[in-house]
């Protein structure tokens, strides 16, 4: 609405009010890292045999060797096999030394693994052999939070406003996180990190909303992506948490308690001026607005406050309606596939942070490193050449380099991680596009619902990349050849979608699709 465009400019469009707000957004996402990529630091593989101290029992003088050469059988290679063991008989040592032990079976009493190691989720909860895939599972269960933060607090935010879901949202992301360095179970702890999994997923969108709904048209893209670089310094912490604390418990502890320091939130953090006049409240809206005002040393006119209310009687949006009309139909189903594919080829690569054949910690810091510049770069370039331009072809040279690694051998661990980091800095910076992007296409009305669908379709594929990533056993280039190819795709279905640079937010579907380029000189900024 143009009054509320009058009133971003009288109070200042990016002020100290807009900057003190973009620093209180920002330092959630500085632990929201942690949750998403922590746990690939606290299941690094070790060796591991079978637990076979049934022999002691009629050989209690024999050396750990010879323990392992009478009940483990070996592997062509010569090592001893890690997932199956001698069937334990009831013959005496002599018996068992004259004749040998020829059956084999799956581990029965549990696995061995190095006394020095700090306990891991792998060694406390045995995720080895046919239990690991329980480790995958876990990832696609925590995705799965994220899909139903996505579904549940977006549109709960366009309901109830953007500030009480955000403050919900960061005390279950304290309280679960916390609570998962206690789980007794691996199931308890998948449950726990689905939880916690939703409120990640709730503390990212709301961002959205918050970040650009505050600050005046010129600015979104810059409000927005500083808060993304809180993410990626936060995606450095991680290498170096993980280094320093090798113990996964009180790896959990560090990562999650300093959530309870935001708890100072419900007292400062405001909620959208915006929001609230669609929604008609329209005294709290004044309210809110002249305190920014009077912290941006600016002054409102009472005229001006005076005109602010909404152009005609605004309904709440619902889900359905991001499907009523010819124009936002489209944009909701486009959206949706490049959040996907942001998400498939984002996370591919992420979580195969183990398998370039370099030290995981090194990687992974190149990984948070190559996000910093990555976000920060997109703040110029969808200032230069708009966001339509930007996100078909980021997409696409994601892609195209997740199918180069499909044809460089293993034997070039180096080759295999340059190329995967260059593709994190693409895939990374597509991921930040498509979250400006589509923050401006969708009202406010139906903000936080179409952010929040198109936020579950990139938690589908995030919950399907730890699927896709096991297939390597049967040829190594099969998840990078689907991590590629999805993007590559959806990057042709971007010509399809409007530009919005430099148009103002819409407020109701009756203004749902920016207007064109030939239109922007007729739009209010």
């Amino acid at each position: 609405m143009a009054e509320f465009g009058d009133l971003l400019k009288a109070l200042g469009e990016f002020g100290l009010y807009q900057k003190l707000l973009i620093l209180l957004l920002s330092l959630p996402l500085l632990l929201n890292p942690f949750q998403m990529v922590g746990q690939v630091f606290m299941v690094v593989e070790v060796p591991h045999h079978c637990d076979t101290s049934w022999i002691l029992a009629v050989g209690p003088n024999l050396t750990e060797e010879e323990q392992l050469n009478l009940t483990l059988p070996r592997g062509p290679d010569g090592h001893f096999e890690q997932c199956s063991m001698f069937s334990p008989v009831d013959w005496d040592l002599d018996s068992i030394l004259a004749y040998g032990l020829n059956h084999t079976q799956k581990c029965s009493s549990g696995w061995v693994y190095p006394s020095e190691q700090p306990p891991s989720l792998l060694t406390e909860f045995d995720l080895v052999c046919d239990r690991a895939v329980l480790n995958d599972v876990s990832q696609s269960i925590y995705m799965a939070g994220l899909l139903i933060g996505a579904m549940v607090f977006g549109m709960l935010s366009d309901r109830i406003g953007r500030r009480p879901v955000f403050l919900i949202c960061i005390l279950l992301q304290a309280v679960f996180g916390l609570a998962t360095a206690f789980v007794p179970h691996f199931y308890v702890f998948m449950a726990f990190r689905c939880v916690v999994g939703a409120a990640v997923s709730g503390i990212m969108i709301v961002v959205v909303s918050l970040a650009t709904e505050w600050v005046g048209v010129s600015h979104r893209t810059k409000a927005l992506l500083i808060t993304h670089t809180a993410f990626a310094i936060g995606q450095m912490s991680v290498a170096g948490l993980s280094y320093g604390i090798r113990h996964w418990r009180l790896l959990e502890i560090a990562g999650s308690a300093p959530m309870f320091a935001l708890f100072f939130y419900i007292w400062v953090l405001p909620e959208s001026p915006r929001w609230l006049v669609t929604k008609g409240r329209i005294e709290e809206a004044k309210k809110v607005l002249q305190k920014a005002a009077a912290t941006n040393k600016r002054s409102l006119p009472p005229e001006l406050l005076e005109q602010l209310k909404p152009e005609k009687e605004v309904k709440s949006g619902s889900f359905l309606d991001l499907f009523r009309t010819k124009n936002l139909l489209k944009v909701t189903l486009i959206m949706a596939c490049v959040w996907f594919a942001d998400s498939i080829v984002y996370y591919g690569l992420s979580l195969s942070v183990t398998d370039f054949g370099l030290d995981i910690y090194l990687t992974q810091l190149a990984f948070g490193a190559v996000e910093l510049p990555a976000r920060i770069s997109c703040i110029f370039l969808l200032e230069w050449f708009g966001r339509k331009k930007v996100q078909g072809i980021l997409l696409l040279l994601a892609g195209t380099i997740c199918l180069i690694l499909t044809g460089i051998p293993e034997e070039q661990p180096v080759v295999i991680t340059v190329l995967a980091v260059i593709g994190k800095f693409t895939a990374t910076a597509a991921f930040s596009t498509s979250y400006v992007y589509a923050a401006e296409l969708f009202p406010t009305i139906l903000r936080q619902t179409g952010v929040g669908l198109c936020s579950t379709m990139a938690r589908v594929a995030g919950i399907l990349a730890p699927l896709i990533i096991p297939l390597a056993q049967y040829h190594r280039a099969i998840p990078k050849a689907i991590f590629g190819s999805i993007p590559v795709l959806v990057a042709l279905f971007c010509i399809l979608l409007p530009e919005t640079r430099g148009i103002d937010l819409a407020d109701d579907t009756g203004n749902k699709e920016p207007p064109d380029e030939e239109q922007k000189t007729e739009v209010s900024l």
